[in-house]
């Protein structure tokens, strides 16, 4: 089994900052995608940011140049850092991993999700 754990949500006024963290553990031969999700009350998941294998970065249009996604292999974590933030950026994020854990055998786990509230 692979584990997913996100942190570092919270409540932040407009215009303030995040980082969110993502860490995965467990049975993990590789890690091939690790990307970004949200939700907000009332809507459908959606994409935020996702870093592939290859480091290939894709932003939601709605994020671009003020979310920056990132990851650190050796600590098999990836990051968020959300600069700007607006209040149509509340939403519980989420992050999701795909890999294999092992030749044969592919994975793909989320974590329960943080909620970052963006209010005054």
């Amino acid at each position: 089994q692979v584990q997913v754990v996100e942190s570092g949500g919270g409540l932040v006024q407009p215009g303030g900052s995040l980082r969110l963290s993502c860490a995965a553990s467990g049975s993990i031969f590789t890690i091939n995608a690790m990307g970004w999700y949200r939700q907000a009350p009332g809507k459908q998941r959606e994409l935020v940011a996702k870093i592939t294998g290859r480091s290939t970065v894709n932003y939601d249009d709605s994020v671009k140049g003020r979310f920056t996604i990132s990851r650190d292999n050796a600590k098999n974590t990836l990051y968020l850092q959300m600069n700007s933030l607006k209040s149509e950026d509340t939403a519980v994020y989420y992050c999701n991993v795909e890999g294999r854990v092992d030749l044969l055998r592919p994975f793909g786990s989320w974590g329960q999700g943080t909620q970052v509230t963006v209010s005054s």
